[in-house]
C-alpha cells in the first residue's frame, strides 16, 4: 500500500522548470517580435522578498495587487508555455516577464484596467493544485495569447506551496482565500468601466471560486449580476458539495459551463485521496442520470475525454488545445451557444447542452470508459457507493434546518 501511495503522488509529479523568472528582462536588450499579455494579478500569498519570485506558498495577512507584462515569443506551438532553459529569458524563444509594478490602492488599479480594457469584459482566472506564482501567471498569459480573447485577464492566485505532498494545505489555503476573492470580485464589479466577468478556474481552483460564489450569494441572496459566466475546468470537486454550493449561491446565477475528462488522471489520484469520492470534473455528462441533472440546472457540459494533449495527466486540456481555448475565448466567455453550424472542432468533442447531447466536431457521442484506474491492484472499498440520483436528488434542493 505504501509503494502504491508513493505512485499515486509520482504521478502528479511535473517534469520542472527552471525558477525564479519574474525579473523583468532587460529594457536595454534589443527585443524581437513577440506578443504582449497585460494582467493584473491578487494574490493571498506571501511576498517572498526576492524580485524573482515575487510570492511563496505561504499566507498573507492581506491581500495584495500588481501589474505584470508578459511577452510570447512569435514562433511556438499554441496550448503550450515556453519556459526559459536557463536565466535570463531570451524573449525569442521564451515566454518572459517585461514589467512588474506592484499596486497599492483600489484607485490605482482602476486606473490600470482604464487603461486596458476591452469593451468591459472582464476575465478572471483561479489556477489549480500544485501552482507557483510564475505558474499561474504564465499560464494565464498563454490561455489569453492563444485564445485570442477580447478581455481584460485579470488573475486570482492562492497560497499553493507547489508540492505534490502538499495536497491537504493547499485545499486549506482554498478555503483561507474565499473572502478575499469574494472581495475581489466585488472590488471589480463596482467598477464603471466593468461590464460583465468571467470567471474561469481550473482544478482545485474551482472549489476556491464555488466557495466565494456561493459566499456572496449567502450574502446578497445572489451571484453579482455582471458576474455573466463561470467556467469550471477539470474542477476538483465532490459532486454532492458542488450542488449544495450551486443551490446556496442563490438566483439568478451565472451561466455555468463545466469541462470535463473520465481520463483525468490528477482527479483520480483526488478521488483516491478524499475517499474514492467521484469529482465533477471525471463525470461522463452524457450518462444519466448526470444528463437530466445538467439540464434541470442549466449547466453546460463539454467532455473532453476524447482530446489528445501532451498533458501526460489529462488535467489541462481547457488550456492545452488550441481548439478549446480558442473555444473558451471567442464563445464561452460570450455567452454564445454551442449548438450552431459554425463549431467545428474536428476532435471529437461532444457537449451536454440543454440535456441535449450535441457533436462538436466529427465523432458521435457515446458512452465512455469509467474513469482511469490510479493503482495496479484493486481498492478494497468501505461501503458501496450510493447512486448518482440518489446523491444529486436532495442536493439540488434547499433544505431549511428545521421544518
Amino acid at each position: 500500500m505504501a509503494r502504491r501511495g508513493v505512485a499515486l503522488f509520482l504521478l502528479l509529479a511535473s517534469c520542472g522548470h527552471p525558477g525564479g523568472v519574474m525579473t523583468p528582462v532587460s529594457s536595454s536588450l534589443a527585443m524581437p517580435p513577440t506578443s504582449r499579455v497585460d494582467m493584473l494579478v491578487a494574490t493571498t500569498r506571501e511576498p517572498s522578498g526576492n524580485p524573482a519570485t515575487l510570492f511563496n506558498g505561504e499566507r498573507s495577512s492581506k491581500p495584495h495587487l500588481t501589474q505584470i507584462s508578459i511577452s510570447i515569443p512569435a514562433k511556438r506551438e499554441a496550448g503550450t508555455v515556453q519556459w526559459p532553459k536557463r536565466l535570463p529569458p531570451d524573449p525569442a524563444t521564451d515566454f518572459a516577464v517585461t514589467n512588474v509594478q506592484q499596486i497599492d490602492t483600489v484607485a490605482q488599479g482602476r486606473v490600470w484596467f482604464r487603461q486596458h480594457v476591452h469593451s468591459g469584459h472582464a476575465l478572471v482566472f483561479i489556477h489549480g493544485f500544485n501552482n507557483t506564482y510564475e505558474d499561474s501567471v504564465f499560464r494565464l498569459a498563454q490561455i489569453v495569447h492563444d485564445s485570442k480573447m477580447q478581455a481584460t485577464p485579470v488573475l486570482f492566485t492562492w497560497p499553493s506551496r507547489a508540492e505534490i505532498t502538499a495536497y491537504e494545505y493547499d485545499k486549506e489555503s482554498t478555503n483561507y482565500s474565499r473572502t478575499a476573492l469574494e472581495q475581489a470580485l466585488r472590488t471589480l464589479a463596482a467598477d464603471p468601466d466593468v461590464k460583465d466577468i468571467t470567471l474561469m478556474a481550473h482544478s482545485m481552483g474551482t472549489w476556491l471560486a464555488m466557495e466565494s460564489l456561493r459566499q456572496m450569494g449567502i450574502r446578497d441572496g445572489h451571484v453579482n449580476s455582471k458576474i455573466h459566466n463561470v467556467i469550471l475546468a477539470s474542477p476538483d470537486i465532490d459532486i454532492q458539495v458542488f450542488a449544495k454550493q450551486y443551490v446556496e449561491m442563490g438566483e439568478p446565477r451565472p451561466k455555468f459551463t463545466i469541462f470535463v475528462s473520465q481520463d483525468d488522471k490528477a482527479l483520480a489520484v483526488s478521488s483516491f485521496i478524499t475517499g474514492r469520492v467521484s469529482r465533477l470534473g471525471a463525470i461522463n455528462p452524457a450518462e444519466e442520470p448526470y444528463r437530466s441533472k445538467l439540464e434541470k440546472a442549466g449547466i453546460t457540459a463539454i467532455d473532453l475525454t476524447k482530446v489528445k494533449t501532451n498533458d501526460r495527466l489529462n488535467h489541462g486540456k481547457f488550456a492545452e488545445s488550441p481548439e478549446i481555448v480558442q473555444l473558451i475565448g471567442q464563445r464561452l466567455m460570450t455567452g454564445q451557444t454551442l449548438t450552431d453550424s459554425k463549431v467545428t472542432l474536428g476532435q471529437g468533442i461532444t457537449a451536454v447542452v440543454g440535456g441535449t447531447v450535441t457533436n462538436i466536431g466529427t465523432v458521435a457521442a457515446t458512452a465512455v470508459a469509467a474513469p482511469v484506474a490510479i493503482i495496479e491492484q484493486p481498492v478494497t472499498r468501505q461501503r458501496p457507493p450510493r447512486p448518482a440520483d440518489e446523491t444529486l436528488d436532495g442536493d439540488l434542493k434547499k433544505q431549511p434546518l428545521t421544518q
